[in-house]
């Protein structure tokens, strides 16, 4: 049995077609998983500001509030805290980078979160 000519013609194109969007798949795979880890920081440096201005708002000291906040923040994170009379403010931040691909642009990830003191607390 032979194939009509218009069917020998189109042999192997679904192959060609797949190779030609191969790469195109695996960069928006790759895109994907970058946001995912990007979303992730995000999340724990909101954990980290928010165990921070906990910490601060009970009066422990600023290395205190920082090393609480840096235990829970992610790898390469700075920790800010800034106190007023009333309010403590502790901002998180870090710079997150693809870990397949080193020499892409890293996008930066930033939480805050304040707090007043508790009754009784001086700063």
């Amino acid at each position: 049995m032979t194939l009509p000519v218009a069917a020998r013609r189109t042999r192997g194109s679904v192959t060609a077609e797949t190779a030609a969007v191969l790469p195109a798949l695996l960069v928006v795979l790759g895109a994907g998983l970058w946001a995912v880890s990007a979303v992730e920081a995000q999340l724990e440096c909101v954990d980290a500001a928010r165990a921070g201005a906990r910490a601060a708002s009970r009066g422990e000291s600023l290395e205190r509030v920082r090393g609480s906040a840096l235990s829970v923040a992610p790898a390469g994170a700075t920790v800010v805290v800034t106190r007023s009379a009333e309010v403590a403010r502790v901002e998180v931040s870090v710079n997150v980078r693809p870990r397949w691909g080193a020499s892409l642009p890293g996008v930066t990830v930033h939480a805050s979160a304040a707090s007043v003191a508790e009754p009784g607390v001086e700063w």
